[in-house]
């Protein structure tokens, strides 16, 4: 089965996928593992990456393309994979398409995890990083016994610069703006599969799992 998962921040996104993959044993590919295989790997079109990267730059469509090329055609993931974070553009997409119809396959399913925006900003903003040892809480989901005050060493707990709300809703915004043309791509194709996202996470993925079965 080959698989994309889709969703913007917040939308449990890694808890789905890691279930995912279980399930089906496929590999899980995201960008960012592609990305540092290939630059540990030192190939050409990981050393292209790392010279934007090492710029601040973001790393050209060809360049992804070429990655994501690369690493589909390992041998693990000839019988199927799910892709996260990638396609993140319509370019991106398309690129992607004929990639895989070069090699006779198809996207199976895109899984588009649907949540509300407030429910997301709340997801997000939430979140408090304790100063001294890492540890990582949620006001509502995961508090402290104490408030801003970390249970494992009693460190000050603190919101990180893009947790913020500001900075939350930026990012959604520019997901959404992203998202919203490979959402009416694969509409278009027949493989998307839209999923409520705001249920508890054993509800969210027994509907994916359903809808996968429908394929």
């Amino acid at each position: 089965m080959r698989l994309i998962l889709m969703g913007p921040p917040g939308a449990g996104k890694g808890t789905q996928a890691e279930e995912l993959v279980k399930n089906h044993r496929i590999p899980h590919i995201s960008t960012g593992d592609m990305f540092r295989t290939a630059i540990k790997g030192k190939t050409k079109l990981g050393m292209k990456a790392k010279e934007y990267m090492d710029k601040g730059l973001l790393v050209p469509d060809d360049v992804v393309v070429g990655i994501v090329g690369e690493r589909l055609e390992e041998t693990d993931a000839v019988g199927g994979f799910l892709l996260d974070g990638f396609p993140r553009t319509l370019p991106q997409a398309e690129a992607l398409t004929e990639r895989l119809k070069s090699r006779h396959i198809n996207i199976d399913t895109a899984i588009n995890i649907e949540v509300p925006l407030k429910d997301l900003l709340e997801r997000l903003t939430g979140r408090r990083v304790c100063r001294i040892c890492g540890t990582t809480y949620h006001l509502k989901f995961n508090s402290p016994q104490v408030r801003n005050v970390c249970d494992a060493c009693s460190g000050e707990l603190f919101q990180r610069d893009d947790d913020t709300e500001e900075t939350v809703k930026k990012r959604l915004d520019v997901y959404r703006k992203q998202t919203e043309p490979l959402i009416k791509y694969y509409q278009g194709k027949g493989v998307l599969v839209n999923i409520n996202g705001a249920q508890e996470i054993g509800a969210v993925f027994a509907d994916i799992l359903a809808s996968l079965e429908k394929e």
